[in-house]
């Protein structure tokens, strides 16, 4: 049986990991380094296209391709104490893991 989501929550576990897979085609082992910044995306410039409009405001909200997703994620996944990280293979698909603190194991990173 083949899981696209495998949960890693045993009790002597220093994190919850959960490990998200999909076959989607992967990432190209030149783009990997770029996909944490902020506006890059991998869209076609055909979705790009079509997110803009005469208006200010559309009844299409896109889900993807606008170079946020990624970067704003691992984002939070720190700021809680976690991560994020992407294992990806071009031409077959990327797996993704999401290490989340154990709820008291980590105090909330505010500047003093």
């Amino acid at each position: 049986k083949n899981e696209d989501v495998v949960i890693a929550d045993g009790q002597k576990n220093e994190d919850v990991v959960i490990k998200i897979m999909d076959e989607g085609g992967g990432i190209r082992r030149s783009q990997v380094n770029k996909i944490w910044s902020y506006l890059f995306t991998t869209a076609s410039s055909a979705v790009q296209d079509s997110f803009i409009g005469d208006m200010d405001h559309g009844d299409k909200a896109p889900i993807a391709g606008l170079g946020y997703g990624l970067p704003i994620s691992r984002s939070y996944c720190r700021y809680f104490g976690g991560d994020l990280d992407l294992m990806s293979m071009d031409g077959y698909g990327t797996d993704a893991f999401l290490h989340l603190k154990r709820l008291g194991d980590s105090e909330e990173p505010l500047p003093l």
